[in-house]
């Protein structure tokens, strides 16, 4: 049996009416019925704000990760290379992730020409829809006031920033789990399988674009229309396992037509050692993320009993540390303070109410991903942490809402908790970052402990000063991240890990603007102040340490720093050829030779590592042959494939550049380097070594 659900309205007193008529979903989101008159412009003005934010200036980040770019140029000139998500249009190896965030730029690219606004402008997009999509989302439930505050901090978290004016799939992820989300709400209102079926389909499509991350919220949305639905407990299983089967088949049905086609008609599995997407999804990129053992990876996990490894420390405090913390903690105590007091408030309601429910479904999201990525021993990135901003939003306007509304002394002694200790956690922030804004700090405590002081001690309050009041405490607990959001913008980053907001005291740097590093304390492109080792272009390679960019600056054509780099034999390791993180940008003398005659090759270059060969594609428009993926250590392919499309007069150049092979993995790489320097003769153009493979 299933139960007519009335979307809830609002008054100008916040009161919820149940008997609003219907109205199409569009309307209700631009023209909320019954709610206060304030709602409509400001959800207009909410989505506007987040548009100029997330477009601002966003060719200034160029290719942003030239890995996933040179796949969307790849995908606009091949709808083979498309489909498979290749790295070339050569179709010789595919990214290491399944493809679905791929498919959306290569389209774009076929539709508007390669440049750096037709891969990113999609990802801008997809920002303003995940904050309209998490607005609708809340508002059902908690009405306009709420829904509001969840779409200001979830838009201003600086990594949902970083992430959504970039170009790696946690754009396309995040907005379909909060699609999943909405589903999800509109399942438990009305116990409809249908409503089931498209949240499995759309996980399933969050499996597509970033595998088994996706499934981190499917406990929180399962528990939540457990609990919630409003039809017997054996009516709710059923529609539950109709969705699993959902998300199974909308997962499944890419990887079953790719484990069928024979491998010699179509790409190399990158990231996987045996050519195989089910290796790929449960091994590299699915267990071997929570274990560290992911053979073939750049690093290994936790060593030791603290826990310290190549990717940092695990342990609960992760998301709070240097490498973390400005990334997306700013309102996380707040969050998980206010996931307490919603569900003490609501725990003794029916099993149906919808405000306990919203409260586990967002809570669940929070929690199982937070902890995953706390405790996960393998790769971890804190931009991974862009997954957590809609929780946390949700979360802060539902929990801030709902005690406003009571406004009891139980309720102001919590709202004043929470307030407070946002305002100190944001000062502390702001003071990893003492050259960032210097009078920020002082005026965020000031500000924030004043309203919290207010909040405790006025028991009533005039609906205008309420409004002022509440206006105060929301400018302090935005304060910082909001100005982590406009420099976040306001910068162009660039290379395989990025990070938001600008240079911390301590931490790990990766090179490139705004990235990390492998050694804590290094700095690279601007991400901390200490200085140290780095890691970047023309970085680590196959062979001993050789002369490279230095630690304080691994961009091309920027100025060495003190640190280290590794390079690889000969000629293979120079840092105009770019390296494991970053793509250089080759001169004219370079892709002219790359362009030549292009139509008669079916590669008009080939390069040990993505990042490597992705600078060259991009470049010349035309393909290049990244020889063991991105990594350098995948067996694609092998020497004697590469041998073959050599004497088949299907490779016009070697690129001299740097590969790397680590925790595993094949030496291919090594190999073909190896073969070429000994077969065939160097030349230096524009500062990179060059092999005419038709010439020995």
């Amino acid at each position: 049996m299933t139960t007519t659900y009335a979307p809830p309205t609002e008054t100008l007193t916040g009161q919820a009416d149940a008997g609003a008529p219907f109205r199409p979903w569009h309307h209700r989101l631009l023209r909320p019925a019954g709610q206060p008159r304030w709602a409509r412009p400001a959800l207009i003005a909410l989505l506007v704000v987040t548009a100029a934010l997330y477009l601002w200036d966003l060719g200034a980040s160029g290719w942003a990760n030239s890995f996933y770019s040179a796949a969307a140029e790849a995908g606009s000139q091949s709808w083979k290379a498309l489909f498979f998500g290749s790295s070339d249009a050569g179709n010789s190896i595919t990214v290491d992730k399944t493809p679905a965030s791929l498919w959306i730029m290569a389209l774009s690219v076929r539709l508007f020409g390669l440049n750096p606004w037709s891969i990113l402008v999609p990802e801008a997009l997809m920002g303003v829809a995940a904050v309209g999509l998490l607005y609708a989302t809340v508002r059902r439930w908690f009405g306009a006031g709420a829904a509001l505050l969840a779409g200001a901090v979830s838009a201003l978290t600086p990594v949902a920033v970083l992430m959504f004016r970039f170009n790696n799939p946690d754009a396309l992820l995040t907005l379909l789990l909060i699609a999943g989300a909405y589903a999800t709400v509109r399942a438990i209102e009305t116990a409809n399988t249908r409503w089931l079926l498209l949240v499995g389909t759309l996980v399933g499509f969050g499996f597509l674009t970033k595998m088994l991350q996706a499934v981190l919220v499917v406990p929180a949305f399962a528990l939540a229309y457990l609990v919630a639905a409003p039809t017997g407990i054996g009516r709710r299983i059923r529609p539950l396992l109709l969705g699993g089967v959902g998300m199974r088949v909308s997962a499944g049905w890419w990887v079953l037509i790719v484990g069928v086609i024979p491998a010699a008609d179509r790409p190399y599995i990158g990231g996987s050692q045996s050519n195989s997407v089910l290796e790929l999804a449960l091994g590299y990129n699915g267990f071997g993320r929570l274990t560290g053992d992911e053979v073939g990876s750049v690093g290994g996990g936790p060593g030791g009993a603290t826990g310290t490894g190549f990717w940092g420390q695990t342990g609960l405090t992760r998301l709070f540390d240097a490498d973390n913390g400005g990334q997306v903690s700013w309102l996380l105590p707040a969050a998980l303070l206010l996931l307490v007091a919603g569900l003490v408030v609501s725990t003794r309601r029916p099993h149906t109410d919808h405000e306990r429910a919203g409260f586990m479904l967002w809570g669940g999201w929070l929690l199982v991903t937070g902890v995953t990525f706390s405790l996960m021993a393998g790769i971890f990135h804190p931009y991974y942490s862009v997954a957590l901003a809609p929780a946390v939003g949700a979360l802060v306007g539902m929990g801030s809402v709902l005690l406003w509304r009571r406004y009891d002394t139980a309720g102001r002694v919590v709202l004043a908790a929470v307030l407070a200790i946002t305002t100190v956690w944001s000062a502390t922030l702001l003071g990893r970052s003492p050259n960032f804004a210097p009078w920020l700090r002082p005026s965020v405590l000031v500000i924030g402990l004043a309203a919290s002081v207010m909040i405790l001690a006025t028991a009533r309050l005039p609906r205008m000063v309420g409004a002022g009041l509440a206006g105060v405490a929301i400018a302090a607990g935005l304060g910082g991240p909001a100005a982590y959001a406009v420099q976040t913008a306001s910068t162009g980053h660039s290379g395989a890990i990025p990070s938001a907001g600008p240079a911390v005291a301590a931490g790990r740097s990766f090179g490139g603007p705004g990235g990390f590093g492998a050694f804590p304390g290094g700095n690279g492109g601007g991400r901390t102040s200490n200085g140290g080792n780095g890691f970047g272009p023309g970085g680590f390679a196959p062979g001993g340490f050789g002369p490279g960019l230095g630690g304080n600056n691994l961009r091309p054509g920027r100025t060495p720093g003190g640190g280290n780099t590794v390079n690889g034999p000969g000629g293979f390791g120079g840092g105009g050829a770019g390296g494991l993180l970053d793509a250089s940008t080759p001169g004219a003398a370079v892709v002219a030779l790359l362009q030549a005659n292009a139509d008669h090759y079916r590669w008009v270059g080939a390069a040990v590592g993505s990042n490597s060969a992705a600078g060259f594609q991009l470049a010349a428009n035309a393909p290049v042959m990244p020889i063991g993926g991105f990594n350098g250590s995948d067996p694609s392919p092998t020497l004697a494939q590469f041998q073959q499309y050599v004497y088949g007069g299907q490779i016009h150049y070697f690129i001299g550049s740097g590969g790397f092979r680590a925790n595993g993995g094949s030496q291919a790489g090594e190999q073909i380097a190896q073969w070429v320097a000994q077969n065939f003769t160097a030349t230096t153009v524009d500062g990179v070594t060059l092999y005419d493979l038709t010439q020995r």
